[in-house]
């Protein structure tokens, strides 16, 4: 009897709580939305991570292959104007770089250093219209210059005789000529090339290898230092000790 007595009251407790007011399922839905954002966030953060974690391995792997020291840095800016290649390092004078430096990422040579600050340096890309690099054809030594046209994905390989021998997917190296840029490093790869009759140049386009408007980590190169050479031409030892 008590039983069928409170069972109204418990009948309309139960149906009560299968429906939840509108004001209840909003504020779920706004906690919700809340979490939602925040996982999307820390994905993000967490892709962003192993992007960057796969550019410092292609770094390190990159560095390990040079002769010369090599700093990491960031690339913080970039040059507002559209005519400009150029780009701004987390790497200034405080860090021991100096103007003329060579600039690569992992995958090749982007451009040098032209101008220094205490912290930050700006860097002239290799695309950029007032740029050359003396390089060379890695098959046959073939030499010329590469001249940057204002094209990201395009450099042009100027003064090649029609006669000379050159293909489609030649790579181009720096040849260390002028002292500007050490021998060696991956700069384009012959993309095309255009013979006109009657023209003793032909037209060469060639993709670079760097990714100059993508990369943001990038390696800072320190040519080895001289040695001092004595008077009488020999090159002292390093640990000599004074007698």
């Amino acid at each position: 009897m008590y039983w069928l007595g409170n069972a109204p009251y418990s009948f309309t407790d139960w149906f009560s709580g299968l429906f939840v007011s509108r004001d209840d399922l909003q504020q779920e839905n706004e906690e919700l939305k809340t979490r939602l954002l925040i996982l999307e966030r820390r994905a993000l953060k967490y892709a962003a991570l192993a992007s960057e974690n796969n550019e410092l391995r292609r770094l390190l792997n990159s560095s390990e292959v040079l002769d010369d020291r090599v700093i990491v840095g960031e690339v913080v800016g970039v040059s507002p104007d559209p005519f400009s290649h150029e780009i701004i390092i987390n790497k200034g004078e405080s860090d021991g770089v100096t103007t003329g430096q060579a600039v690569l990422d992992a995958e090749g040579l982007m451009g040098q250093v032209i101008q220094t600050s205490q912290f930050t340096s700006r860097v002239l890309l290799v695309s950029d219209s007032s740029h050359a690099v003396p390089v060379e054809v890695v098959r046959n030594g073939l030499r010329s210059i590469l001249l940057g046209n204002g094209e990201t994905d395009e450099l042009d390989l100027v003064h090649v005789p029609d006669t000379a021998d050159i293909r489609e997917g030649d790579m181009l190296v720096s040849s260390g000529l002028g002292g500007r840029f050490p021998r060696g490093y991956p700069v384009a790869e012959v993309s095309s090339i255009v013979k006109e009759p009657g023209e003793p140049f032909v037209t060469i386009q060639a993709a670079p290898k760097a990714r100059l408007n993508q990369s943001r980590l990038v390696l800072i190169v320190f040519q080895p230092e001289e040695r001092s050479v004595p008077e009488n031409g020999q090159t002292a030892p390093e640990n000599e000790e004074a007698n």
